[in-house]
């Protein structure tokens, strides 16, 4: 008997639910993750009850324990969604895990609680990232990845840059119920939209159709964006030779078979476009962790004025993402590596100009952080689509090998565990670098990071260039 159609199907399968329902999930994973930072001291001072020298060393604790089960589980939630029917029963999985997190945050009144709520809040990203990235692959295709992700990162930035402050203004005016009370609102949106999202596949067996534009012709075109090569007439030939380099031989071992992403991080390019993603997140971790200190300490900023220092950083971000992700499917992903990571140079030095002061000192500050928000916009994106060119290349030249699927989600659950290790560990490292060697010297050395990151995007993110080909 055949199954009665969904209603609403047409839009619950249409690109732009299911893109908005995975902007949202992500948007409510940083979210979350940020949104109790601040408060976690008072929570285990006023409910846990410790003593004020012991709060600091349990607050690593348990934010480590985030970072642990996110990057444990990334991997395992890759296999897991590649080796399911469908995407929707591991996305609201993950959800359930998150919201397991956020009520035992809410009610934990000891420790071992609490680090077991970031650990499943851990758990939920791995899920969310993992499962979430390859559903969008999924629906609009490789060829217009670029402009989708510069759109989600752009959004889901403003969650993992505010969510921290935002926490804190809250709590100091409405309490624990103030903070939670958007963490539940943020997760009961989140749970509709993800329980009426209808995947296109599922759709498919009602005959629903959409325009996506992801015909094998325009994969392969966008799968060689960014490819500097002649155009000659033994192009042909260059290209089977090519394909040759992605044939994975046999005789692979079990650990291999059982997880084939393995093979391709043999590959250079994969493995800088990974490093984009762990320093994209490590930038944005590392504003968001000395942003707010270090406008206390010039301007003398309560929590509600630091937030605002925010706006001229996230507005640009917001505003260009897009168009930025566009700029990548059009020219590919190096023209936005090399030159975003390497604008961020000199903006990022420019930082180091403000001082204490009054009014003239906060407009500064402000241009400055839109500055290097336009340059947060341009490395939004390149990461993550040059490494679905590589891992699309592998897919296609062994087909038999990476099964129905691809490897795909086994690569975004790879990408996610490398971003979380960025938010992790780019806090730790600009906050010690901030008070041992100063505001204006932390930002000297992430704009020589910057520098590296370009060059290094230069010489392999969109494949070799020409020049250093001859």
């Amino acid at each position: 008997m055949a199954k009665s159609k969904p209603m609403g199907l047409a839009w619950r399968s249409s690109t732009l639910f299911i893109v908005s329902t995975v902007g949202m999930s992500l948007f409510t994973d940083l979210f979350l993750y940020g949104l109790v930072v601040p408060i976690l001291p008072f929570i285990l001072v006023d409910r846990v009850n410790l003593p004020e020298v012991q709060v600091q060393g349990h607050v690593s604790a348990i934010l480590a324990a985030y970072a642990g089960a996110s990057v444990l589980f990334s991997p395992l939630a890759g296999v897991i969604a590649d080796r399911v029917s469908t995407r929707q029963a591991p996305f609201l999985l993950g959800l359930l895990a998150l919201s397991g997190a956020t009520i035992m945050l809410s009610l934990g009144q000891s420790v071992p609680v609490l680090i077991v709520a970031r650990a499943l809040q851990g758990i939920s990203a791995a899920v969310v990232w993992t499962i979430g990235l390859a559903l969008v692959l999924d629906t609009v295709g490789p060829n217009n990845l670029g402009k989708t992700f510069g759109s989600i990162f752009a959004l889901i930035s403003v969650g993992e840059l505010a969510a921290p402050v935002l926490g804190g203004v809250v709590y100091q005016k409405a309490g624990y119920p103030g903070v939670f009370g958007m963490a539940y609102a943020l997760l009961a949106i989140d749970f509709v939209m993800r329980l009426m999202l209808i995947e296109k596949k599922v759709a498919a067996q009602w005959d629903v159709t959409e325009e996506s534009g992801d015909d094998d012709e325009e994969e392969e075109q966008v799968g060689n964006a960014g490819e500097e090569e002649d155009a000659n007439e033994e192009e042909p030939l260059l290209r089977k030779k090519e394909e040759e380099n992605y044939k994975v031989p046999d005789g692979q071992s079990k650990v291999v078979k059982s997880y084939p992403i393995l093979y391709c991080l043999k590959d250079t390019r994969l493995l800088t476009a990974l490093l984009l993603a762990f320093n994209q997140a490590a930038l944005l971790a590392a504003f968001d962790a000395t942003i707010p200190m270090e406008a206390e300490q010039l301007f003398g900023f309560d929590s509600l004025k630091s937030g605002l220092l925010f706006i001229p950083l996230v507005l640009p971000y917001l505003l260009l993402g897009p168009l930025a992700g566009w700029m990548v499917d059009r020219y590919g992903p190096k023209p936005a590596a090399v030159l975003g990571f390497g604008y961020l140079v000199p903006v990022s030095i420019l930082l180091r100009l403000v001082r204490s002061g009054g009014t003239s000192q906060v407009v500064i500050f402000c241009v400055l952080l839109s500055l290097n928000g336009i340059g947060l916009a341009a490395i939004g994106s390149p990461s993550i689509v040059d490494a679905s060119y590589v891992v699309q290349r592998y897919d296609r030249a062994n087909p038999d090998f990476f099964g129905k699927l691809g490897p795909y989600a086994q690569l975004y659950g790879i990408n996610s565990m490398f971003f979380n290790l960025g938010l992790t560990v780019g806090p730790l490292i600009s906050g010690s670098l901030r008070e041992r060697i100063g505001y204006g010297n932390m930002n000297l050395v992430i704009a020589m990071l910057c520098l590296v990151t370009s060059l290094l995007s230069f010489i392999f993110v969109g494949g070799k260039p020409r020049v250093m080909k001859r």
